[in-house]
Formats: C-alpha cells, sequence, structure tokens
C-alpha cells in the first residue's frame, strides 16, 4: 500500500469519524427532547441499537479493519456485511417511531437495489475499480449502505404499522435474499483459483494464502448472511404463531359476527323502523 493512500485514509477516517460522533451526539439530544415530550414512552434500548449501528459503520470504514481490505479479501467481505447486513437493521431499530413517517419504496426495488449491489460490486473488472481507485472505493462503500438501508426498511418497518406488505410476504423476501449471497460466497468457497488477482501480490498479515483468504471471505459471508436472516425469519414466524396475535384475529372476528345481530335487534325494537319498512 503506497504513503499516499495511507495518508489519503487516515484524512478519510478522521472526516468519517468527526461525522459519526456529530451523528451520534444529535441523535442523543433529539431522543432526550422526545423522551421529556414523550414522558419517559421513548424505550432506551433504542439509543443503544442505534449507536451500535453507527459504530458497525465506523469499523467498516474508519477503524484499522478498514486498512486491512487492500490485503485481505475477508477484511473486505466483513466491510461489506457490517455496511449492509448488520449496521442497517440496528439503525433503523434505534429510530423512534415517528421519525419515519412515510413507508418504503416497493419492496421488490428494496431487494433488487441491493442484490444488484451485491453482485455488480463482486464482478473482478468492477471489484478492481473499487480497489485501485480511492473515490470508487469510496461510493462502493456508500453503496453498500444504502442499498442496505433499503433492503432492511421493508423487515424492520420503522414507520407507523400500516403497511400493506404482509409478514408472510417478508418471510419470502428474506428467503429470495439469501439466494445471490449463496451463489457469490459458494463460488468463493468452492472456485479452484484466485477470482481477484490483486490478492496475490498483496502482504498476507495472518500467514494465509490469496485462496484460503478468499475462501475464508466467502465462508463468513456464507455464514453471516445466513445466521442474520434466519434470526428475521425466526422472529417473524415466532410473531405470526403467538398466541397473542391469534387471540387479537379471534376477538376481531367475535366482534364482527355481533355486532351484526346487534344491529338487526336494534332496528326491530324500533317501532318507527318497522312502520318505514312496512311502507
Amino acid at each position: 500500500m503506497s504513503h499516499t493512500h495511507i495518508h489519503q485514509s487516515a484524512s478519510e477516517s478522521l472526516w468519517i469519524s468527526s461525522a459519526l460522533i456529530l451523528a451520534t451526539l444529535i441523535y442523543l439530544r433529539g431522543l432526550l427532547r422526545l423522551h421529556k415530550h414523550e414522558h419517559g414512552k421513548v424505550e432506551g434500548w433504542r439509543a443503544t441499537s442505534f449507536v451500535f449501528g453507527l459504530l458497525f459503520i465506523w469499523f467498516a470504514t474508519a477503524s484499522p479493519l478498514a486498512q486491512l481490505d487492500h490485503e485481505l479479501l475477508t477484511a473486505h467481505m466483513v466491510q461489506h456485511l457490517l455496511l449492509m447486513t448488520l449496521a442497517p437493521p440496528l439503525i433503523f431499530l434505534g429510530l423512534p417511531r415517528k421519525a419515519l413517517p412515510y413507508g418504503p419504496p416497493h419492496p421488490v426495488l428494496c431487494w433488487l437495489s441491493a442484490a444488484g449491489a451485491l453482485v455488480v460490486w463482486h464482478i473482478p473488472p468492477v471489484f478492481m475499480l473499487g480497489m485501485r481507485s480511492q473515490m470508487w472505493h469510496g461510493i462502493e462503500q456508500a453503496c453498500f449502505l444504502a442499498t442496505g438501508l433499503l433492503f432492511w426498511w421493508p423487515v424492520v418497518r420503522p414507520w407507523p404499522r400500516d403497511s400493506k406488505w404482509s409478514e408472510p410476504s417478508i418471510l419470502l423476501y428474506l428467503f429470495l435474499a439469501t439466494l445471490p449471497c449463496d451463489i457469490l460466497s459458494g463460488f468463493l468457497v468452492f472456485c479452484d483459483r484466485v477470482v481477484y488477482p490483486v490478492f496475490l501480490s498483496s502482504p498476507r498479515p495472518f500467514g494465509l494464502s490469496a485462496l484460503e483468504d478468499q475462501q475464508c471471505a466467502g465462508a463468513l459471508m456464507w455464514t453471516c448472511v445466513t445466521i442474520v436472516y434466519l434470526i428475521a425469519g425466526t422472529i417473524f414466524t415466532m410473531h405470526l404463531l403467538s398466541p397473542h396475535r391469534s387471540h387479537q384475529s379471534q376477538e376481531l372476528a367475535r366482534s364482527e359476527e355481533v355486532a351484526i345481530p346487534q344491529l338487526d335487534s336494534r332496528r326491530i325494537a324500533d317501532p318507527h323502523n318497522v312502520e318505514m319498512e312496512v311502507i
């Protein structure tokens, strides 16, 4: 890695760290104001979730880990997972429910954006563009984070619960999202050659060969994505099968059944209505 690249990375890390610290302070200040206005109705765990989401962004873009992505594909994959898979849901979980009054774009668009970013940025010529240019490397990371936020928006749903996108559909959404990840990670794990030649000549910080590094990166992606999506899918499934949800549905159906004869009995009991119907 050249001295110029190191200098640019250090300067960029400083700006990113400052921006994330500022975002944290603004968020906490707004949360305290909302806490006072709502008289303690704001959950404290949301602040922890949001701060951890920003911390993961820092790890991916401004920590010493960010310096290793030009030497290890595994480090690059950790960055990708932090920006697309871990940070976005934590940030959305940390937002107060009133923060986003409008729903997301159509979930199909959200899914296609995330899948497209994953596939395009791992095509070897495009991948090399991000490795050789500091500007394109920043664009790549921003693209990962933006499409990650888009992908998780229909899942976490940080807006008033008036979405027409049903929970069973979200389970299908999550399952389909594993497919491009499985294809890419499986290719990296089982390929018998180094897909990105730039790592053939890079230093080997942990003694891994370039091919072993590639296999480790693919296995990490495969495992992490599967676990995170499985956790999200399990939460949705438990909510669908929860007794409380079933009891609410039964109560709603019972109230609708009772409401109809009550209306009829009132009409029959009123002599004026009877006279009007006879006439």
